[in-house]
């Protein structure tokens, strides 16, 4: 498809998820990139449900489907098998970095932090779908320093019921910061403190 299209997309199949992870779901991608996508398994979603804007709000939702053989639960824990928290919570920065690319935001995207972060419940292999569900109440670009910011509150919902809140989650976009030539050491080879 081209950039174009892509930026008036308000779902997007398994299918266009992984071809985005990949690069290849953009014929025409900009010089600069977008913000990608993690690819399987780290991808949390299945699909995007629903993507709207309203001026610097918006909204964007995300399902996963459940199965007994997940990598985490052959590991997380062997003998009390849990999809782990911290898989939700980068669930929600992978929801908004996705936001952000469906916004315009061009190069790398990084989560920057959240507020809090409220476990209630749990998911288990049994469990049949998960819901993802991000608030933006803000979105911004930065032209001074070429840089995108969003922040959102999500909600993971399991078959129906909230297992866990993040407030304020924040993703960035930068320019000049994705590592293209890896393994190569260059540049963009070692991590530290990114400019803002």
């Amino acid at each position: 498809m081209k950039y174009e299209e892509y930026l008036k997309k308000t779902e997007l199949s398994k299918l266009e998820l992984i071809a985005l992870t990949w690069g290849s779901l953009i014929d025409d991608l900009p010089k600069e990139g977008i913000p990608a996508l993690p690819g399987p398994p780290f991808l949390m979603v299945d699909r995007i449900v629903e993507v709207s804007h309203n001026g610097a709000k918006g909204r964007i939702v995300g399902e996963q489907d459940i199965s007994l053989d997940q990598w985490f639960f052959q590991c997380h824990f062997r003998h009390d098998p849990v999809q782990p928290g911290c898989l939700g919570v980068d669930a929600i920065w992978q929801l908004i970095g996705l936001y952000e690319s469906l916004r315009g935001a061009k190069g790398t995207g990084r989560a920057l932090g959240a507020g809090e972060i409220e476990f209630l419940g749990q998911i288990r292999p049994h469990n049949r779908v998960v819901r993802y569900e991000v608030d933006i109440r803000r979105y911004v670009e930065l032209p001074a320093s070429g840089s995108y910011l969003a922040v959102g509150t999500g909600s993971v919902i399991v078959d129906g019921e909230l297992v866990y809140k993040i407030k304020d989650a924040k993703v960035g976009a930068f320019k000049d910061l994705r590592y293209k030539d890896y393994p190569h050491c260059s540049m963009n080879a070692i991590g530290g403190q990114m400019k803002r």
